[in-house]
């Protein structure tokens, strides 16, 4: 190149695929973003520029050098949008284990100092055995994913009239509505 400059060859598109098999595909596509995406290489296929190829698909050259990356890689399913991975959970099988364990055990009220366990209870018994430092919501869902539910007591009312919960049960209650 003039001026010690070196340009990059563009990555080549599929050989098994053309124009009108990729128009196909965006054709069939029940996802829009993937639709675009493959109308956009399609343009490429029939002698358009990388850049009038971004400017269809609205996006720029490095994200249509991308499209083509992952559809030389896995055809057209390669541009659907995929659900990110996440953050990698806290808790691992071991840590399940020893709580599924500490839960069926249950606890020993001269060893732990409870006489049930309670989410807090079991927090710092992560803490205490493996170092892991677990949020409320978490380890609730967490004791959810491992089958387990949080029980409580009904609560009570502190005005509560016993004589008419006697007569809600009898069923003595006056009629809602009358004959006029």
């Amino acid at each position: 190149m003039a001026n010690g400059q070196e340009f990059a060859m563009p990555t080549a598109l599929r050989t098994d695929f053309d124009a009108v098999t990729v128009r196909s595909a965006a054709r069939k596509s029940k996802d829009g973003a993937q639709a675009r995406r493959l109308l956009a290489l399609a343009a490429i296929y029939e002698g358009s520029s990388r850049t009038e190829a971004a400017r269809l698909g609205s996006v720029t050259v490095q994200i249509v050098r991308d499209w083509v990356l992952k559809f030389s890689a896995s055809g057209p399913d390669g541009l659907i949008d995929r659900k990110a991975p996440g953050k990698p959970p806290l808790l691992n099988a071991t840590h399940r284990a020893a709580l599924l364990e500490a839960i069926e055990g249950g606890p020993i009220p001269a060893a732990h100092g409870v006489v049930r366990w309670r989410i807090i209870d079991l927090a710092q018994m992560l803490w205490d055995d493996f170092s892991v430092s677990v949020s409320r919501p978490t380890r609730s869902r967490e004791l959810r994913a491992l089958g387990y539910r949080k029980l409580s007591a009904r609560p009570k009312h502190h005005a509560q009239d016993p004589e008419a919960i006697e007569a809600f049960k009898k069923g003595a209650l006056p009629p809602s509505w009358t004959r006029s």
